[in-house]
């Protein structure tokens, strides 16, 4: 008997990764505790970390903050009825998982919970006020050319569409930087195509391009604080500056004066991204966005800017006909070019684009490793309100797209999918009938069968269950 190794069927057994964005909790979670013992030296960050705390944990912290020794567990949990067991330690593990507290033992033996010094001296400072002044508070002369908050807007969505554009390789991509394409190459939003080099999108970056726009710079940031280093810049101190901006005003005007050389540098990256507004380089002030602002609440509802101006292209703007025709009424050529990743454009007018789904158009967007979930979902979340009253002629369908869109649509991705691969051993060359049998129902007893013929006397396991395999066949060969 021969054993080797081989794949039995994998479409991909490397798939594009899906897109994770986490929040400021689930962020800071991933870092090391030296990480972020150095980002609670900064009250900006405490402050913060303390908002997205579950309600029992800033209970828990508030009640500590004042308290300069260990508090005995069993004390912290009796504050809590039996009935809220479950948010009691659901706390615990947030404020454990961030290192906002540790345990500390109490003389006698008994466990303790002590705030960590940092966290707890920064706190008091963003609550009771003191500690040194932020960098960008420094007072300031009236400004003689004061830009209002719609100036601010337009000009955070035109910095920011400069990145979208890009990534749906439409043809307006000026304006941005090699820096800004390394961070998407990075963040695996885009990738290097074999053929040209040129960057393409991914699944990943569909995906991204899905989000609500203050998601999108949120998980754009984090992958720029993940390479701060490469350009020598403190990413704690970053992150701080960015929750600065989160908690100033919008409209108003801040000073320079005071800033390191790193931040100043991190203030014109900032100022690429549509995050600041700064007249000039050299300037002594400058208005932070909605896009900076926007960043201390993506996990709510709070109102986000979206990639195109209200008035110009509605949240709900695609009709989708039986006939495969997509119109799509938008002046934006951002909507278009998104448009254009799965569909073939026809007709392009002021205010109206015109494209048909196709064979082809779908399966270079599912080549690209755009899914068809994925346009499926796209085109319903911008879905025209003259979809919602269309009937679907007696059919009972969840979307509100037509059925035979939808169905086509899958049709097409499964074409590519007509195999499922399943890595494994195969074993062949068995002396007599008898021994692949004994070893094939060993096998499938033991669940870990993929295929088998005994005519070719030949059968595969799967490559986790092959060493059980394996040991049991050397047994039966040894008592045999």
């Amino acid at each position: 008997m021969s054993e080797s190794s081989k794949s039995k069927g994998s479409v991909n057994l490397n798939p594009s990764p899906t897109l994770q964005c986490k929040d400021l909790h689930e962020y800071l979670k991933s870092r090391s505790a030296q990480f972020l013992e150095t980002l609670y030296n900064y009250p900006t960050i405490c402050l913060a970390v303390y908002r997205e705390l579950p309600e029992l944990a800033r209970h828990f912290v508030i009640r500590l903050l004042f308290v300069e020794q260990p508090v005995p567990q069993a004390v912290v949990a009796s504050w809590v009825s039996q009935a809220h067991a479950k948010e009691q330690l659901k706390a615990a593990e947030a404020l454990s998982e961030l290192s906002v507290w540790q345990e500390a033992p109490i003389p006698g033996g008994l466990p303790g919970w002590l705030l960590a010094h940092s966290f707890k001296r920064n706190l008091k400072v963003a609550l009771l006020g003191g500690g040194r002044p932020w960098s960008m508070s420094s007072s300031l002369e009236p400004d003689g050319k004061a830009r209002d908050v719609a100036f601010l807007d337009a000009y955070a969505l035109e910095r920011w569409e400069c990145v979208l554009h890009y990534m749906v390789g439409s043809a307006q991509t000026e304006g941005i930087s090699a820096d800004a394409v390394r961070i998407l190459l990075h963040a695996g939003l885009m990738t290097r195509d074999a053929d040209d080099g040129s960057a393409v999108i991914t699944r990943a970056g569909f995906q991204f391009l899905l989000l609500s726009t203050a998601k999108q710079v949120w998980l754009f940031l984090q992958h720029y604080l993940h390479t701060a280093e490469k350009r020598s810049l403190s990413a704690a101190e970053c992150l701080a500056f960015l929750y600065q901006l989160s908690f100033s005003t919008l409209g108003k005007d801040y000073s320079t004066e005071g800033m390191s050389n790193n931040m100043l540098v991190f203030l014109q990256h900032l100022r690429e991204f549509g995050l600041v507004y700064q007249r000039k380089r050299k300037a002594g002030r400058f208005f932070p966005t909605r896009l900076a602002l926007n960043i201390a609440c993506v996990r709510s509802d709070n109102e986000t800017l979206e990639p195109a101006d209200a008035g110009a292209a509605p949240r709900g703007y695609i009709l989708v006909e039986t006939n495969y025709r997509v119109y799509a009424y938008t002046q934006t050529s951002l909507q278009a070019a998104l448009l254009g990743l799965f569909a073939e454009l026809v007709y392009r007018f002021p205010n109206v684009v015109v494209g048909v789904l196709t064979r082809e158009s779908v399966r270079q967007a599912l080549r690209g490793g755009i899914t068809a979930a994925q346009i499926i979902r796209y085109l319903e979340q911008h879905a025209h309100p003259q979809m919602l009253k269309a009937d679907s002629g007696g059919i009972r369908s969840e979307s509100v797209l037509p059925p035979t869109v939808v169905d086509q649509v899958k049709l097409w991705e499964s074409e590519r999918n007509r195999f499922t691969y399943t890595e494994g051993v195969v074993y062949n060359q068995f002396l007599s009938q008898a021994d692949f049998v004994a070893l094939r129902d060993y096998a499938r007893a033991q669940k870990v069968l993929t295929w088998q013929s005994e005519r070719a006397r030949t059968m595969v396991v799967t490559r986790a269950g092959h060493d059980d395999v394996r040991r049991y066949w050397k047994r039966y060969s040894k008592s045999s």
